[in-house]
């Protein structure tokens, strides 16, 4: 066993897959399998992704699957999983998806979306990380926008770092002054963990029956939309980065790529 294998498995953390959505701009691809069980670059994205939290030192018993669209083809495919549904998928985001996970939330987590691919090393240098909150970042994003014309660089969560420290994270923030983009991939102590939770009742008490951040409702927030808001509450964030290994596939556009993206990272 590793050093980090060790230090993950001794926090007994859980990692935790969002994976309720269908992904309707994957189109026909979707139409049987929820978007994370669509093949790319020759197997499902969710294979890959077990493969890199089990790199990071996770066994299947830790890993906690939240479904929704389709959910029974991902408990067929791996019934060794935990699974949680969420049952309003269509009418949420991956904020309250993740929080459809709250009771098994209070030792700490790893969480990373589940429609994308990254190398196992980034996935284990979020979970081994030292911060209380440490965000996955990829420092070469901007390679991966160069003809992605159906999900431009105005989409990406991007994110500013200085001295270790996250000190932004929106979709808003000007291209050629982000560090990176946020992969999606997040580590929570349990110090870490009681100021996520605290934030979110606060942000809910105050924005949950209208507008939270960047026009969206608090029902339809997505994880960054929180994280934002922590970050302006003066929560300390760290990051762990990669430098291209990492693809979001969001579209039949995206999936054409992603074997460029991968081979040329």
């Amino acid at each position: 066993m590793s050093r980090g294998d060790a230090e993950v498995k001794a926090t007994g953390v859980k990692a935790i897959i969002i994976g309720a959505g269908r992904g309707s701009r994957l189109e026909h691809k979707t139409n049987d399998v929820p978007k994370t069980m669509v093949e790319v670059c020759g197997r499902p994205m969710l294979d890959q992704i077990l493969e890199a939290l089990a790199f990071a030192g996770f066994a299947r018993k830790d890993i906690v699957f939240i479904s929704g669209y389709k959910g029974e083809v991902v408990r067929r495919a791996h019934p060794d999983l935990t699974f949680i549904e969420n049952a309003e998928w269509e009418s949420n985001n991956i904020l309250l998806s993740l929080l459809k996970a709250r009771d098994i939330l209070g030792d700490g987590f790893v969480s990373t979306y589940a429609d994308i691919v990254y190398e196992p090393e980034i996935a284990r240098a979020v979970a081994t990380s030292s911060d209380d909150i440490c965000l996955g970042c990829d420092t070469r994003w901007r390679r991966r926008y160069v003809k992605r014309s159906q999900h431009p660089e105005t989409d990406a969560e991007k994110l500013i770092f200085d001295g270790g420290r996250v000190t932004k994270l929106s979709r808003h923030i000007p291209s050629e002054e982000a560090s990176g983009e946020f992969i999606g991939v997040m580590k929570l102590s349990k110090t870490g963990v009681r100021s996520f939770l605290e934030a979110f009742d606060a942000a809910e008490a105050e924005f949950g029956g209208g507008l939270f951040r960047e026009g969206r409702t608090f029902q339809k927030a997505y994880l960054i939309d929180l994280l934002a808001f922590m970050l302006e509450r003066g929560v300390p964030m760290g990051h762990a980065d990669t430098a291209g290994g990492y693809m979001e596939i969001d579209t039949l556009q995206d999936e054409s790529f992603a074997r460029e993206w991968w081979d040329s990272r």
